[in-house]
């Protein structure tokens, strides 16, 4: 049992108190009955659902007037369910929403300010800046509507016990590990030193490694053009692309992450870009043999491009606010905070677990949260908010990425396609909300 799972009943009892004494919430009197409130999952499954099960029994104890129906809905289907619930003004009380759905939802009306919710609670000055600046940029800036749980970077997972064979250093640069990748390239054993995302999410990825490496600080300059276009992205983008089947495999063109995560684990890869998403999966696999690195940086240094903040959102139809809010609450406080981030392998939202044993001895997921937390880091807020963003990362960056890789697109081209489609998203939205 961890250190934070044995700490966890004293300090749930104690919130419990704290927030029997008054939420801030503005549900009906009805919340001093017997109440159930309805949570969504919104990515249930055989890892986070038994987690959520201990919190809500936890929680019960605590608030034994409140009942926490679980229902757990699965990250392919969460978004058609929401709209679904919304249009049949069948919302849950609470939901899990990361801030790839926020834009949707606030723009549907659905979700309740958390603002004021947050200045009174015993929360407020206790959640990470970085990630309450995340959340509020994915609703266009239009304040609070999801309290941020856990954050996400995207980190370079690598062979420990290849690189010390070889006696190559962790690299720092992107030169660097360019550098790495072919001296631990073997093509006569199917060995090769880096995997490129050609696949289902290579346009956020492709762009991550581009900012990291320009070290530009928005992806929109003052007069609300796109950077994404910039020389010091393309130059880039030019540098990953040289890399495939040199130093890749060329089934990377249409690969996602299953087929690197499996390339990477069957000695085939010897460096994966993806996510502390994916920390226990390697680490289940491969054991002290892996190690995680953030993104190198470019000469200019080196941005985060923000990954989505996962959280929870107040249903504004929620009749049981209070009840709803104070398991929210329950859900970001320390114990509980701490317990479900050591155990997805992610950031907590919760300053306060950042001084737990768990945390401190986690190795990249610190090195990452240290990064993402920093006041110096430049942290890049993609545009989220943008109805657009998903066609222009998706549906039409990739098969262009697929072109760069294939020689049949130029790095330069490329990136101007994803800029200029910014540049009008963004300048349409501005005409719309101001």
């Amino acid at each position: 049992m961890s250190r934070s799972l044995r700490t966890a009943a004293a300090a749930l009892a104690a919130l419990g108190l704290l927030t029997a004494c008054g939420s801030s919430g503005s549900g009906s009197s009805a919340d001093g009955g017997k109440v159930t409130v309805t949570f969504w999952d919104n990515n249930a499954g055989p890892a986070r659902t038994p987690l959520f099960q201990h919190l809500i029994d936890e929680f019960e104890k605590a608030n034994p007037t409140i009942t926490v129906k679980y229902v757990g809905v699965t990250s392919s289907e969460v978004a058609e369910k929401y709209n679904t619930a919304i249009a049949s003004n069948s919302t849950p009380d609470v939901g899990g929403v990361t801030t790839a759905l926020l834009a949707s939802l606030t723009a549907q009306k659905a979700l309740a300010p958390l603002d004021e919710l947050l200045a009174k609670s015993a929360l407020n000055g206790k959640l990470s800046a970085n990630m309450l600046e995340t959340s509020k940029a994915a609703a266009g800036g239009k304040g609070l509507y999801q309290l941020p749980s856990s954050g996400n970077q995207d980190v370079i997972w690598y062979r420990a016990d290849k690189f010390k064979e070889a006696g190559i250093e962790v690299p720092k640069t992107w030169d660097e590990l360019f550098a790495a990748a072919a001296r631990l390239t073997d093509k006569s054993k199917n060995q090769y030193g880096f995997t490129i995302r050609g696949g289902s999410g290579s346009g956020f990825q492709v762009l991550s490694e581009a900012y990291a490496y320009s070290g530009l600080a928005s992806m929109f300059d003052a007069a609300g053009k796109s950077t994404v276009d910039d020389p010091r992205n393309v130059e880039l983008i030019a540098k990953i692309a040289a890399q495939f089947k040199n130093t890749t495999p060329e089934a990377d063109v249409s690969n996602a992450y299953p087929q690197m995560l499996a390339q990477f684990q069957a000695n085939q890869v010897m460096m994966v870009h993806h996510n502390l998403g994916s920390t226990k999966d390697v680490k289940t696999a491969l054991g002290d043999k892996v190690a995680g690195m953030l993104l190198p940086s470019g000469p200019s240094g080196s941005s985060i491009l923000a990954n989505p903040v996962d959280g929870f959102g107040l249903f504004k139809n929620s009749k049981h606010q209070d009840a709803a809010w104070k398991f929210v609450e329950f859900l970001d406080s320390h114990a509980s905070n701490s317990y479900w981030n050591e155990n997805v392998g992610q950031i907590p939202a919760n300053t306060e677990a950042y001084a737990d044993d768990w945390y401190a001895k986690s190795g990249i997921t610190k090195q990452a949260g240290d990064a993402l937390n920093s006041t110096a880091v430049k942290l890049v807020q993609p545009p989220v908010y943008l109805p657009q963003y998903s066609k222009i990362t998706k549906t039409d960056a990739e098969p262009n990425f697929q072109k760069v890789l294939l020689g049949k697109m130029s790095p330069a081209e490329f990136a101007k396609a994803v800029a200029d489609a910014f540049t009008k998203a963004q300048s349409d939205y501005k005409a719309k909300n101001g």
